[in-house]
């Protein structure tokens, strides 16, 4: 991959430059949610009136959301769109399979300054950006009823708020996603690395470790409270006053609580502040043989993910995509959405999402089934830390030749 980008690189800055414009013809195809087509080819109109030298290309964009997009990269690159969205949790695996060429030399500067850390580590593999970042908004946090919990700094208080008002707490203790809000935030850490082909070739995890039992018995404790709903969907939420999750659910959690509708970061548990994962959509290119086309490919791809893009395409009320520039993260009206503000907050406190073995998420869901059973309500510590000891062993066993 970084050979072809190499070759290519002197071919590019010419075309960059002037000395080939107008040279290049042909379809530029580009892949993104079904919300976002009509603005993407607004601004698909807005970058060819812009670049000249980019004219005789045509641009087709077509409604195919991230995680088909990635899939069908991963399967068959060659039949793909030349530009797709994907999540952050995918880039190893495309990179793999040369979906990806990394970004052109002349963004990656541009890339690194204007986006959050978080975002350009997302991007980041062997050192290299192999993406452009497009949004900061995959994660979760605290919705809550602002009459009902005083406190939203600290799950106990929210349960006994909850209890007393005869209202919910949900929070989804069977997914893999939402459990490492625990065990993360108590220090303990679950890791896979693959190789080149996608398999988990090594895993990095601590549960079966005292910050382990710690997080395992906060989840225990916080299941046993009556206020406890194991969910995480607000369509499916009745009489809730508080819920961890993400901007996904903004508008149905607004039009449920009305006036009293506020967000926050996760709250501490006995004596540590709540982790877990953060993620973001990113823009591929895909590797292509036609220097003028890789050169316009690149251009675009640079546009689409401008600050001033990623703002406006906030400021479109059906999409209202969190941005990753952090230039548009401080404009007025991003600051005051109180779920981006929360999530912006909660991301100190979270790693970004890296791949995970298919049954991972099966063998988390099981763990969470345990726990909503009450099967360990009143285990030891002991029996506590051997639970998470078979965990542990058992996740250790999808790493290929283990």
């Amino acid at each position: 991959m970084r050979r072809f980008r190499g070759v290519m690189v002197a071919w590019v800055l010419l075309l960059l430059s002037g000395c080939a414009a107008g040279s290049g013809d042909g379809v530029i195809r580009i892949w993104v949610a079904e919300n976002t087509v009509d603005f993407t080819r607004q601004q698909v109109a807005a970058f060819l009136q812009s670049q000249p030298q980019f004219a005789g290309f045509s641009v087709v964009v077509e409604p195919v959301g991230e995680g088909d997009a990635a899939n069908h990269m991963l399967t068959d690159v060659e039949s793909g769109a030349d530009l797709y969205v994907f999540a952050q949790d995918q880039l190893a695996r495309l990179v793999a399979a040369n979906a990806l060429v990394e970004v052109a030399p002349q963004h990656i500067e541009a890339l690194r300054r204007s986006s959050d850390p978080g975002a350009v580590q997302a991007v980041t593999l062997g050192g290299l950006p192999y993406a452009y970042p497009m949004t900061a908004d995959n994660g979760y946090f605290l919705y809550y009823d602002r009459s009902v919990v005083s406190d939203p700094g600290d799950l106990a208080s929210i349960l006994r708020d909850c209890e007393a008002a005869g209202r919910g707490f949900y929070f989804d203790v069977t997914s893999g996603w939402y459990q490492p809000a625990f065990f993360f935030g108590a220090g303990a850490t679950l890791t896979y690395e693959a190789d080149a082909a996608g398999n988990m070739t090594a895993m990095r995890c601590t549960y079966a470790s005292p910050q382990g039992v710690r997080a395992l018995r906060a989840m225990i404790n916080m299941v046993r409270s009556p206020a406890f709903v194991n969910g995480a969907s607000a369509s499916q939420a009745t009489n809730m006053a508080a819920m961890v999750g993400g901007v996904w659910d903004q508008a149905t959690v607004q039009a449920m609580l009305g006036d009293n509708y506020a967000a926050a970061p996760l709250p501490m548990v006995e004596g540590f502040q709540l982790g877990g994962f953060s993620g973001y959509k990113l823009l591929g290119v895909k590797p292509q043989t036609d220097p003028a086309k890789l050169a316009a490919c690149d251009a675009l791809a640079a546009w689409l993910t401008s600050g001033e893009v990623q703002l406006a395409r906030y400021l479109e009320p059906s999409i209202q995509w969190g941005p990753a520039d952090v230039a548009a993260q401080a404009h007025p009206q991003v600051q005051a959405n109180a779920a981006l503000t929360a999530l912006r907050a909660q991301r100190a406190h979270c790693v970004v999402q890296g791949q995970y073995p298919n049954k991972y998420w099966t063998l988390a869901a099981a763990l969470g089934g345990d726990i909503l059973a009450h099967r360990y309500d009143h285990a030891t510590d002991e029996e506590l830390l051997r639970v998470l000891t078979t965990f542990q062993t058992t996740a250790g066993s999808y790493v290929t030749g283990h």
